[in-house]
């Protein structure tokens, strides 16, 4: 069985070049519900009788799922089959019901993107086609697997009902907190009733029951709820893969296609400010005006945290540019001196992104204070104001926040709760003499000026 897998993927890789477009799924699709298709393993010439039977599994998983799941499959033969997961991940109660029916099924499951040999991506087929109907007048169409795809969040606990689970070397298992979706986006500035705890903490007790039921180790959980929303989701190592029993064989996978990849853009740094701005105390729950030395600026205070462990925190504030095309932008950080020697360390580089856009910011000062063991650290830079309107534009938006000290890279998203409010105010600030400034209707309170 595993010499069908893999020992025609030498030549598959070649000869699959040549036959696939290679295209890649449309950024969109993994937002949609997701949805079930057969392939056939291809091409026939590589593996002869013993083609396997692919399940591609695409999309955001839902509460229907698994009863999509069962609706597509009825009456197939499934005999060594494959699982084929690419997803953003999705509902809790939706992944656990799912896998479980993966499980019944005796299916082998793996991280992949299923490609027609074709040169189409699975998927194409019309909304309005009956899913059943899809699955029957597409199974015999010969395709191949990519492994650069990614099972995030939710995705990893399906994966978990495969009898035989591969992560080929070049996918990635990512998982971090169960949260609350309506509060993801900002979940500092969120509220949280009782009832919500409640919800939560059942969903854990429910995910920990699934994972034994599964065969795998509690590890897979536990390190899943060290992520906080704020941090990005934790790739699993290959140790973790194993440790976790989320992987059962390193070894075996399906044959892969030469699928392009584009490799990410690399910003420009932006131009350094000539002059800082001092930290005072800031709202932790929303972007605010705040006087700073009297100078008008937006800003919030963020835990830092690696990996959910607290080790202090930064503010970021914004003032006026030099022009009405750029803001000033400061970020001071506050981290407790730490055994790591990386934690410990300066910050090399402090860049930010949202959207389409980036910048960076020059450290321009790090500063240890022995009585409270804390290591101050500031970098600041010039940022255009094209970045900051889009931040604070309407709706759910977030700026990731990005460190990098001795080969350790931190990263945080923060929310844009309050920003749309007040940026009008600091923009009207802006256009005022500079002298003319400090006069902005602020409130003093505990010698922080806050603005009405």
């Amino acid at each position: 069985m595993r010499c069908s897998l893999l020992g025609a993927s030498g030549a598959v890789v070649t000869l699959v070049a040549a036959l696939v477009g290679a295209v890649p799924a449309e950024a969109g699709d993994r937002t949609l519900p997701m949805r079930f298709d057969l392939r056939r393993q291809g091409p026939a010439e590589s593996c002869g009788t013993a083609c396997k039977t692919y399940i591609a599994a695409s999309g955001a998983i839902t509460a229907d799922s698994a009863r999509d799941f069962t609706r597509a499959m009825q009456g197939r033969d499934l005999t060594d089959a494959i699982l084929v997961l690419d997803s953003d991940g999705g509902s809790v109660l939706g992944a656990i019901a799912l896998g479980r029916e993966v499980r019944k099924l005796r299916l082998a499951a793996t991280v992949g993107r299923v490609v027609d040999l074709k040169g189409d991506v699975v998927g194409k087929a019309a909304a309005k086609d009956n899913a059943k109907d899809n699955v029957e007048r597409n199974a015999d169409i010969p395709a191949v697997v990519s492994p650069r795809a990614d099972c995030e969040s939710m995705c990893a606990f399906v994966l978990l009902g495969g009898v035989q689970r591969t992560v080929p070397n070049e996918a990635r298992v990512m998982v971090h907190q169960i949260w609350l979706g309506d509060r993801r986006e900002d979940p500092t500035a969120a509220t949280y009733s009782a009832e919500d705890l409640v919800l939560v903490q059942r969903d854990i007790g429910r995910l920990a029951q699934f994972t034994a039921e599964m065969g795998a180790s509690m590890d897979l959980l536990d390190l899943a709820l060290r992520i906080p929303p704020w941090e990005p989701l934790h790739t699993m190592t290959r140790a973790e893969l194993r440790r976790t029993r989320l992987a059962t064989d390193d070894a075996a996978a399906p044959p892969i296609a030469a699928v392009a990849v584009t490799p990410p853009v690399q910003a420009s740094p932006a131009a350094p400010m000539t002059s800082g701005l001092r930290a005072t105390p800031i709202n932790e729950q929303r972007w605010a005006m705040v006087d700073r030395g009297g100078i008008a600026s937006l800003a919030r205070r963020h835990p830092f945290t690696v990996e959910g462990e607290p080790i202090g925190s930064f503010d970021l504030a914004v003032a006026c540019g030099a022009d009405a095309d750029s803001f000033e932008l400061s970020y001071v950080e506050r981290r407790t001196m730490s055994d790591d020697a990386r934690l410990s360390a300066r910050p090399e580089s402090v860049s930010l992104r949202t959207g389409g856009s980036r910048a960076r910011l020059a450290v321009t000062a790090s500063q240890r204070h022995d009585g409270p063991g804390e290591l101050v650290s500031t970098a600041t830079g010039a940022v255009s104001a094209a970045l900051i309107r889009e931040f604070a534009s309407a709706g759910s938006r977030s700026m990731v926040i990005e460190t990098s000290r001795k080969g350790l890279v931190t990263v945080i998203r923060i929310g844009n709760t309050g920003a749309q409010q007040s940026l009008p105010r600091l923009i009207a600030s802006c256009a005022k003499p500079i002298g003319a400034r400090a006069d902005l209707a602020v409130r003093k309170t505990g010698g922080l000026a806050s603005a009405q």
